[in-house]
């Protein structure tokens, strides 16, 4: 049984309750690492020794040029000394506006832990080099799917059955094949998110959460940046 409940009318749907956060542990500026990726290293490899659904999903969120934004969930691959990666078609929607404006938003929320990371920053486009090594670890289908889809456009309900056959003849291999040679396509490729802000949450009774946030010191270096460390109110 859910924990929401609702009212709902002819014309309209209000929630009415939510479940109440009691987390036994606290989170201060006090008691985490002087670097955001280190303490998100520390929770990330918590949240999956404690069996969280999918760790690695989060919400990408871009926007237009003109500021118009969008949202959607993607699979988080690596963070490393710069930031955090993601791979995906530098076609698609997402991929057209970090061209046009490239900033991004990521947020993590561990439902089972009562934890959310969000975090903001340019965006970088990762090497051939970097995402070929990549491509190379993911499964034959993945691949293929990644020559055949033309991720965001407009599509017929045959069209990408009828792409994954012409792609798989074209390199003689099947998706539930377990190897295979499939070059890394021009139009794919990582993304990297540099953060300029990363911040914590730790849900709490009352709604009275714990939040911690960084934020770049301006003109430190991206691979060895300084921070501030605020507490900030729910």
């Amino acid at each position: 049984m859910s924990s929401v409940s609702v009212t709902e009318t002819a014309d309209c749907l209000q929630v009415q309750g939510h479940i109440q956060y009691d987390t036994p542990d606290h989170l201060i500026p006090s008691n985490v690492h002087s670097s955001p990726l280190e303490q998100f290293h520390v929770w990330f490899n918590q949240a999956r020794e404690a069996n969280v659904c999918e760790p690695d999903a989060m919400s990408l969120s871009t926007a237009t040029a003109s500021g118009i934004p969008s949202s959607r969930m993607v699979l988080f691959k690596q963070l490393d000394k710069r930031g955090f990666v993601f791979y995906t078609n530098y076609t698609s929607r997402k991929s057209r506006e970090l061209e046009e404006n490239p900033q991004a938003a990521l947020l993590f929320f561990w439902r089972e832990m009562s934890r959310q990371v969000r975090v903001l920053g340019r965006v970088e486009k990762l090497s051939k080099e970097e995402s070929r090594e990549y491509f190379k670890s993911r499964p034959v289908g993945t691949r293929l799917g990644a020559w055949a889809s033309h991720q965001s456009s407009v599509i017929g309900e045959d069209d990408l059955v009828n792409r994954l056959a012409e792609v798989q003849e074209r390199f003689g291999v099947q998706a539930s094949d377990k190897e295979g040679d499939i070059p890394l396509p021009d139009f794919w490729g990582g993304w990297r998110v540099i953060p300029s802000e990363v911040e914590f949450w730790l849900g709490k009774p009352s709604r009275l959460h714990d939040r911690v946030r960084y934020l770049r010191v301006e003109g430190s270096p991206d691979n060895q940046p300084q921070w501030t460390i605020d507490r900030l109110s729910p």
